[in-house]
């Protein structure tokens, strides 16, 4: 079976040159499947893994605009539909100067896994553009999102393809593409998710990928019968999942003491409050600020800057029980990996998509701490997308405390299936396995059922 991955993941590297992050996503998952795929034959027979590596479409697609000065900018635009064998395809747009066909791959394939486990009939896909939100002024971001749909808007709908935020994606930018989508078409449908209260979107939707990560490290605790109470944690970004990330570790009386964006990491000792909270949520929603600015208003914090050049991280050397990567793909390297642990961390909950190098994950399963990946600890951001589809299809809106409690028993669930499949094939206690087996197996019987298409 070794042999099998091999010799994968080599056609893999020559049908899909220069896409690193594509090529990790598929070593990570076909490295988990080899005992599955020793006891049913027939999914290598029918080439399962095979056909779920390659997309069922990609569309790219230039997007012109004009900026505030009068200048024409080009951009380049894409969507991933990666797999709708359980439904239609379901996954984010990320808006980002580092987005390329590789990342948006990687992030559609990791999606197909996801939006398995979360019990609801969702595929994956992915998509976004090369375009920088960050230092544009509205007028500037709605232009773009304007010509973006103009285009995407063919390849998508409620039944087919329903797309969300994710980085450089947020309210704002769900907003411009939904009017856009809602002109073209002259409909209004549930055909993206993130979208305001008062206009389809759902309570808890910016909350939950946050929620979910506590939610599901706080389910691990369990195995060991203790509790995110008291817990020192570590928390990287400080968009929408690294927020309320942390606030939710407050409501379960964990301490979290950092919080970091592209130029550096704040450390606060005494711990990250709610009010410091709602002060770094107005810097971030509102203002667009820096994370530096954190320690000009709170005294007793430290800001270390960020360069990337020594392969390692410090944000993840400080004593900690806890760790919650909520940033960006591969921001834990092997070195930061063997600082966490030397540091004392035994949970990591991974809000971001692939935070950890193949390196890292590595020693994090070698150690046998308590290690949730993100296509399972990250996955309630999906899920409460599809709780805002079922509410739009119904055309009613549930209570915050019933979205919240079904995000909660999602959250249960995944990780339910995740140790369950862990211990069945051999790997007790490794939820890497787990999420793997799982998502890959409930895929691949649809795809089984629905014949070679």
């Amino acid at each position: 079976m070794n042999q099998y991955v091999s010799e994968l993941m080599d056609a893999v590297k020559a049908k899909n040159p220069a896409e690193p992050e594509f090529h990790q996503a598929v070593q990570e998952v076909a490295e988990s499947l080899t005992t599955v795929l020793d006891r049913h034959p027939e999914f290598r027979e029918a080439k399962i893994l095979e056909r779920m590596i390659e997309p069922e479409r990609v569309i790219m697609f230039r997007v012109p605009w004009r900026d505030d000065g009068g200048v024409m900018q080009v951009n380049r635009g894409f969507r991933v539909q990666m797999n709708s064998a359980i439904g239609p395809y379901k996954g984010g747009l990320r808006f980002h100067p580092s987005v390329n066909l590789g990342i948006l791959k990687f992030l559609a394939f990791e999606q197909v896994f996801k939006n398995a486990l979360t019990t609801l009939p969702m595929g994956g896909g992915k998509g976004g553009a090369d375009f920088d939100p960050k230092g544009k002024t509205d007028s500037e971001v709605m232009r773009f999102c304007q010509s973006f749909m103009c285009e995407l808007s063919r390849h998508i709908g409620p039944n087919t393809d329903v797309p969300a935020g994710d980085i450089g994606v947020g309210a704002r930018e769900i907003g411009f593409m939904f009017g856009m989508y809602k002109k073209l078409k002259n409909e209004f449908t549930g055909v993206m998710t993130g979208k305001g209260l008062t206009w389809g979107g759902s309570v808890i939707r910016p909350e939950a990928t946050g929620y979910g990560a506590v939610y599901f490290a706080s389910e691990m605790l369990k195995t060991r019968k203790e509790e995110l109470k008291g817990k020192t944690c570590l928390v990287s970004g400080s968009g929408n999942v690294a927020q309320y990330t942390v606030e939710k570790l407050l409501s379960m009386g964990a301490k979290p003491v950092t919080l970091s964006d592209s130029g550096g990491y704040i450390f606060d000792e005494e711990g990250i409050t709610r009010e410091k909270l709602a002060w770094v949520m107005d810097l971030k929603n509102v203002r667009r600020g820096r994370i530096a600015e954190y320690v000009e208003e709170f005294k007793g914090a430290s800001f270390t800057a960020l360069d990337g050049s020594l392969g390692e991280n410090p944000l993840w050397d400080h004593k900690a029980e806890c760790a919650f990567p909520s940033a960006t793909q591969n921001e834990i390297s092997e070195k930061d990996a063997a600082n966490l642990l030397r540091n004392g961390v035994y949970v990591i909950s991974e809000g971001a998509n692939m935070p950890s190098t193949i390196g890292a994950i590595n020693r994090f399963l070698d150690a046998k701490i308590l290690f949730g990946p993100g296509k399972a600890a990250n996955a309630g951001g999906v899920a409460t997308s599809g709780l805002e589809m079922a509410q739009n299809s119904m055309r009613i809106s549930w209570t915050r405390e019933e979205v919240d409690n079904r995000l909660y028993n999602i959250m249960k669930t995944i990780h339910e299936v995740c140790e369950r499949t862990a211990e069945k094939y051999g790997t007790p206690g490794n939820y890497v396995n787990g999420a793997n087996i799982a998502g890959f197996l409930k895929v691949a019987n649809a795809m089984m059922d629905q014949g070679l298409v």
